[in-house]
């Protein structure tokens, strides 16, 4: 049974007022260390989600049995688990949905053996490869009581490859809807150029840089930043960092972000959790904040519309935040162009190890890996080791000497809960003000 049906098949069994959403996912992964394929993991799995509302009461309920027994149960557990709700919203109804798709029957049918092949393509290089190798496709159909119906099919590959050996790593990365846009090689030969470039790593005194961050670390910082950031249940609760500040001039005029789901060169959605469908939404236009994302509990609560951002049923308590983040590009042909903009400075090729610190500052924690190096007079220099950074992404975004013209799509997904792949797209970024506050290991293992 496909999800739709199987989602007004539910509904029927449920009657009243009532809301159901299918998740079907067929994936696989290939994970691989020092150039050997190992763990390699499989799913198929759909799962059912169905919220009843009863005289001011909502409940619900999960299961993965999708036989008429399964149904029926998972429905009078949603019953008898309902609970007063004053902030419910009620359940959307007919929407029209935009024809923008996100499917690839190559990507969809991909069979385990091409995908543990497309990651040993990582291993044409001279230094170890660590990563995986990710595909899938996920179907998604969300139909209500009063009257929505919605489906979607959606495919998504990923890999992801360090270069690592004794005192030497390198990062790279490639995701896209497409298999044919995802080339291991290429993301291995990239993570190894930059691995070769990081032996003999230096120290450096803590202090305030200013820097050039490639595509990899500025979209991993926005989208941490945005978590908070842009999030319509924060912004109520006053824990974002726009609370008080849109319609302000609060970065660069170079800082453009929009947040949108149906851009083709992204990972194209045509609705939310909801069933509302997406629209491409204005976050912050030439360093004006504009608006925040929202889902249909905290737009009754504001007065507002939804714009299309309910998560997936178990982040619901986090609020909507933005999903397909695109910050927009400059003019510099090349990230050693904005290293002569920076002129003295550090050179970041990617972050982990990231925690907010003070969300209505915007405050983020972490650490550089895998291709950190100084900028001496315009030009990337010696390599250094990884830095521990806290950073204020409004004080990093505020003064922002260039960006480069091309940008790329950095997959923002760990592949760990059920499959719904996201990105940001990002140029590299130079910033004036990095906050350097310690050092750390060496690159390598």
């Amino acid at each position: 049974m496909k999800p739709l049906e199987l989602a007004l098949r539910t509904l029927e069994v449920a009657g009243g007022d009532a809301e159901v959403l299918v998740h079907s996912e067929h994936s696989g992964m290939a994970r691989f260390a020092a150039s050997e394929v190992h763990q390699p993991t499989l799913i198929e799995n759909t799962t059912i989600q169905i919220r009843v509302a009863e005289n001011g009461s909502v409940g619900t309920a999960l299961t993965n049995r999708i036989d008429d027994d399964g149904l029926a149960a998972v429905v009078e557990r949603a019953r008898t688990g309902t609970a007063p709700d004053p902030q419910f919203a009620g359940f959307a109804g007919h929407a029209d949905f935009p024809d923008d798709d996100a499917y690839d029957e190559a990507t969809a049918e991909l069979p385990a053996d091409r995908q543990a092949e497309l990651a040993a393509a990582a291993f044409e290089i001279d230094l170890p490869a660590y990563g995986f190798f990710t595909s899938g496709v996920t179907e998604l159909a969300v139909a209500t009581s009063n009257g929505l119906a919605a489906e979607q099919r959606l495919t998504d590959a990923t890999v992801r490859v360090l270069a690592a050996t004794d005192g030497a790593s390198g990062w790279a990365e490639r995701t896209g809807w497409r298999v044919a846009d995802v080339d291991p090689l290429a993301a291995a030969r990239e993570a190894a150029a930059k691995a070769e470039r990081t032996r003999g790593a230096a120290e450096v005194e803590p202090q305030r840089f200013r820097a050039v961050l490639e595509p990899y670390a500025i979209a991993e910082l926005l989208q941490w930043f945005a978590f908070s950031a842009f999030n319509g249940l924060a912004l109520l609760e006053e824990r974002s960092f726009f609370a008080g500040r849109l319609g302000e001039h609060v970065f660069d005029s170079r800082v453009t972000v929009h947040d949108d789901p149906l851009a083709a060169d992204g990972l194209p959605r045509r609705f939310d959790y909801e069933g509302t469908p997406h629209r491409r939404l204005p976050l912050v236009e030439e360093g004006v904040g504009r608006t925040v994302a929202w889902d249909r509990r905290t737009a009754a609560r504001a007065g507002t519309q939804s714009t299309g951002h309910a998560g997936p049923p178990a982040e619901r308590g986090w609020g909507p935040y933005p999903t397909a983040l695109r910050l927009g590009p400059g003019e510099a042909e090349s990230a050693d162009e904005l290293a002569e903009l920076v002129g003295d400075g550090v050179y970041v090729t990617r972050v982990h190890y990231l925690g907010v610190v003070h969300p209505r500052e915007g405050l983020l924690t972490g650490m550089t890996r895998d291709g950190t190096f100084r900028i001496r007079d315009g030009r990337i220099a010696e390599p250094l080791v990884n830095l521990r950074f806290t950073v204020a992404m409004p004080e990093l975004l505020a003064d922002v000497p260039g960006l480069t013209r091309q940008t790329m799509l950095v997959c923002q997904s760990d592949f760990y809960d059920d499959r719904y792949a996201i990105a940001a797209r990002a140029p590299a970024l130079a910033t004036a003000s990095f906050n350097v506050t310690g050092t750390g290991s060496s690159p390598g293992l």
